[in-house]
This record gives structure tokens, C-alpha cells and sequence, in this order.
């Protein structure tokens, strides 16, 4: 978002290159997993936090090709994702499909997301967010529920594991690296 405006931007003035560069929100679909393990927890009286961490290193798909160094140069992909799910004990221990009060607390330490163009310059962004559960789209904010228009694929969460590979902000823009270069608005539908 724009500091000044609040607005949703489209194009980020990169201050360190002085290059105004598309932006690419995240638009990982789908991103999924299974719990092999138990998921840590701190259960007490009122409340249950669910605790996971994920430390990502894996090759990165954009590292070894020519045209992406100015964007994300790195032959490895690392990063650390820490989450926590909150809700209420008692909503644990009834019969249903759902929770509908869930706090969430994410946090993440990563490199430079590709379409910022940062090439190797050393750094990471940090993330720190925090949310609840939204029970239908128009408990979104305004700003969550315009793209939502346009990409009617997110609307609803998947109700079963698909089958493929995850989608990553990495491969997002190895596919539609084209789009990005003639300045295109994103997500692409």
C-alpha cells in the first residue's frame, strides 16, 4: 500500500535503483500442506495456540537463468514462516465443520520478493502480521474484495488437497515474466 495514500499500488517506487517497477501481490495458488507430525500447542482454560514453523531452502526456480538475475539472482531459496492459530478451547471440543473466531499471528523472514528487482543485494524483508478469520468475502476489508472480482478463485478456500505443485511468488513471476516486463496490472487473470 501507499504510505501517504493508503491506496492499493500497482507501481513501487524502488528507492535504492530510483526504477518504478510493477507490483506483483501474492498470488500463490494454491498453497497447501499436510501436518505429518502433530502440531505443537499450548492449550488452557480459555484458549489453544497452534504453533508451526516452516524454514524453507530449497533451489530457487529463477536463480540459474540469465534473464532473472537483475530480479532474483540467488541459487537458493531460504526463508522462515512462523505462524500461530488461535481459538477457543471450548471451539475445539464441539462437533463442527468450522471455527469462525480464529486469530492468527505471521511472521516472516525472506529475500527480496523477484519483482522488486533487488538483484544480489544483501538483505532480507521482515513481515509481521496479524488477522482473524473472515466467515464470507464481505467481511473483507474494501481494498480485499475488488480484486476479489476479478479473481473469483480465491473467493472460497479449497474444501479438499489438490493435486500439483504449490504455487510460490517465485514461480508466479518465472510465469509471467513477460506480463511484468510490459508493465501489466497483476495478479493476471
Amino acid at each position: 500500500m501507499d504510505p501517504q495514500s493508503h491506496s492499493v499500488c500497482d507501481r513501487w517506487h524502488n528507492p535504492w535503483t530510483e526504477e518504478i517497477v510493477p507490483v506483483i501481490p501474492v498470488a500463490n495458488d494454491p498453497v497447501q500442506g499436510l501436518f505429518r507430525h502433530e502440531v505443537p500447542a499450548q492449550v488452557s482454560e480459555h484458549t489453544t495456540t497452534f504453533q508451526f514453523d516452516l524454514f524453507s531452502y530449497y533451489d530457487n526456480p529463477l536463480g540459474g537463468e540469465e534473464r532473472f538475475q537483475p530480479y532474483s539472482p540467488q541459487p537458493i531459496y531460504q526463508a522462515a514462516e512462523l505462524f500461530k492459530l488461535t481459538v477457543a478451547t471450548a471451539d475445539l471440543q464441539q462437533d463442527t465443520e468450522t471455527i469462525a473466531d480464529v486469530h492468527l499471528c505471521w511472521s516472516r523472514i525472506g529475500p527480496w520478493l523477484p519483482w522488486m528487482k533487488m538483484g544480489d543485494r544483501s538483505s532480507y524483508l521482515v513481515y509481521s502480521a496479524t488477522g482473524g478469520k473472515a466467515l464470507t468475502v464481505e467481511d473483507l476489508p474494501s481494498l480485499l474484495q475488488e480484486p476479489l472480482e476479478r479473481l473469483p478463485q480465491y473467493r472460497e478456500a479449497p474444501t479438499e488437497y489438490r493435486e500439483g505443485a504449490d504455487m510460490t511468488s517465485w514461480l508466479y513471476f518465472q510465469e509471467h515474466f513477460q506480463a511484468y516486463l510490459q508493465g501489466a496490472l497483476f495478479p493476471v487473470t
